[in-house]
């Protein structure tokens, strides 16, 4: 059986080290003294479903629905910077080409999962409502679904 929280863990990784921005698991991300200030990442599960054989099979494969938050913010290091569509957005296309991305030589996935015993069959957009803040706001967030095919290698 795949182990959901070993998905959840490398999927944080892999769009940290692709994007080079913090990703929380479920909620804002952490620092030793508090909450990170924006811009940030936020993944959340949304659907697991599994096909085939029973849970307790060692075969079995299993999809799961992620939401990735693209949450804008200040310029780091420049006062008076504030949360844009435009860095929402950039945020987003960052976050769909390190979940999406190809080698177009040999069609690989530009970033590996790197789950031991898993393989990924398929990454697709389910889903991308887009921006949900007002801009007066001056923290806008961007939203995407994920959907990753996943097996037993």
């Amino acid at each position: 059986m795949i182990e959901k929280r070993l998905v959840t863990n490398a999927l944080a990784a892999l769009l940290g080290a692709a994007t080079a921005l913090p990703v929380g698991k479920g909620s804002i991300p952490r620092t030793a003294t508090g909450f990170k200030a924006p811009p940030y990442y936020v993944l959340t599960v949304v659907d697991v479903t599994a096909d085939g054989a029973p849970y307790a099979d060692e075969h079995e494969d299993m999809e799961v629905v992620y939401q990735v938050t693209s949450v804008s913010g200040p310029v780091p290091g420049q006062s008076g910077t504030y949360g844009t569509l435009e860095q929402a957005e950039g945020m987003a296309d960052k976050a769909r080409t390190a979940l999406l991305g190809r080698d177009p030589a040999t069609g690989l996935w530009l970033h590996d999962l790197g789950i031991p015993d898993v393989s990924c069959a398929c990454r697709e957009l389910e889903i991308e409502p887009g921006a949900t803040n007002d801009p007066a706001d001056g923290i806008i967030s961007y939203v995407q679904r994920f959907r990753l095919g996943l097996t037993p290698a």
